[in-house]
């Protein structure tokens, strides 16, 4: 699970994030941190559409390379 600092970080810094749901690459969700509580992040799509998902998801800055679930 990703961590308040860690979240707070790329919201602040407006870093563009992959979510990684599945192994199936085309299903990762990328745009920016918009806020967060215990069981859940908003993520803002380049579309400007939000979508709400689980905190238990993998994280990560668009620039790193992706990882495997």
């Amino acid at each position: 699970m990703i961590t308040e600092e860690q979240l707070d970080r790329y919201r602040i810094e407006g870093t563009p994030v992959r979510v990684v749901r599945d192994n199936i690459e085309i299903n990762d969700v990328l745009g920016i941190v918009v806020a967060w509580d215990a069981e859940s992040v908003v993520i803002r799509k380049r579309n400007r559409k939000v979508v709400k998902l689980s905190r238990s998801y993998v994280y990560e800055p668009v620039t790193a390379p992706r990882s495997e679930v």
